[in-house]
């Protein structure tokens, strides 16, 4: 992403408008008066990403959920490395990891010559698209022009996490068990890399002996960290099967089957498990919450 556009394109879900603006409200109909094509056009390049490759919707979803846990949903995430700003795509959690920017950047373009201004959105079509619900988010907030890796790497939710330190980072956003269960729901998309997950096939007993058995066989301890492992049996579909498999024992993540040891956690998961069309509700639920962590509005020109 060119350098001087430090404001980009979230191609997940609608959080950010960057023009000269005194409204410091936020508003699902933000754009019917500033740029009623906008949201037209946001979707019609995402579904043509997804055509290309439907793996790109769960690198969209997990772009979104990195940048929120950071400071709150400001694309702070999009900011390339400068002289002057460290950028998050050197974190952690990112690094070799996260991807979708070109997506991003392909928004923000054609985003730009329909608007005539530098409107900046993203969009929560790639969840539709896959099969996931639709929500009205809140918008016209503006993007951060500071990055923290620091940050990026405290506050994002790592594999390994037990559930105890799970709550405690969901509850720092402002988030409660509900919508720690939900939102990782998200994770009925896409893959992991064996090294998030091989000390649990080689060493834990809290998981399906043949499942650790059959991933052995994808991720041998040795030179193969980069290795792709599907995070439910459908990593292309938004579906309930990543609770299915928690009930059976086949998370894929520590972090995903510490979900299925705590009392109430593990009510919604076997709750979600039998009840497609509730966690879709719920997951529209906690998405519009996760959106209003910390959102910047108010007046501001970026570019």
């Amino acid at each position: 992403m060119n350098t001087r556009n430090y404001i980009s394109i979230f191609a997940f879900v609608l959080f950010s408008i960057a023009i000269a603006s005194s409204d410091s409200g936020l508003s699902p109909s933000y754009y019917d008066r500033v740029c009623p094509e906008a949201l037209p056009t946001i979707k019609h390049v995402v579904e043509d990403a997804l055509a290309q490759e439907r793996r790109m919707g769960a690198s969209l979803l997990r772009l979104h959920f990195h940048d929120c846990f950071v400071n709150g949903c400001d694309a702070s995430i999009l900011l390339d490395q400068t002289s002057t700003i460290d950028s998050e795509k050197n974190a952690g959690p990112n690094a070799n990891s996260t991807r979708g920017f070109e997506v991003n950047d392909k928004i923000k373009d054609e985003v730009d010559k329909v608007c005539s201004l530098p409107v900046v959105s993203c969009a929560r079509d790639s969840v539709v698209a896959l099969g996931g619900p639709s929500w009205k988010v809140k918008l016209g907030r503006r993007d951060s022009t500071t990055a923290s890796p620091t940050a990026a790497d405290a506050n994002i939710p790592a594999p390994s996490m037990d559930l105890p330190a799970l709550i405690k980072n969901f509850e720092d956003q402002g988030l409660d068990e509900e919508d720690l269960v939900v939102l990782s729901g998200a994770y009925t998309l896409g893959f992991a890399q064996c090294r998030t997950f091989t000390p649990c096939i080689y060493s834990d007993t809290n998981i399906d002996p043949a499942f650790a058995s059959h991933l052995r066989t994808i991720c041998p301890q040795v030179r193969g960290d980069s290795t792709l492992a599907p995070l439910d049996p459908t990593p292309t579909s938004f579906d309930v099967k990543y609770f299915t498999d928690l009930v059976n024992k086949k998370g894929l993540l520590n972090s995903d089957q510490a979900l299925f040891n705590g009392d109430e956690t593990a009510e919604l998961v076997s709750k979600y498990s039998m009840n497609h069309e509730e966690f879709l509700e719920d997951f529209a639920k906690s998405m519009i919450k996760m959106g209003d962590i910390k959102p910047l509005t108010g007046n501001l020109r970026i570019y």
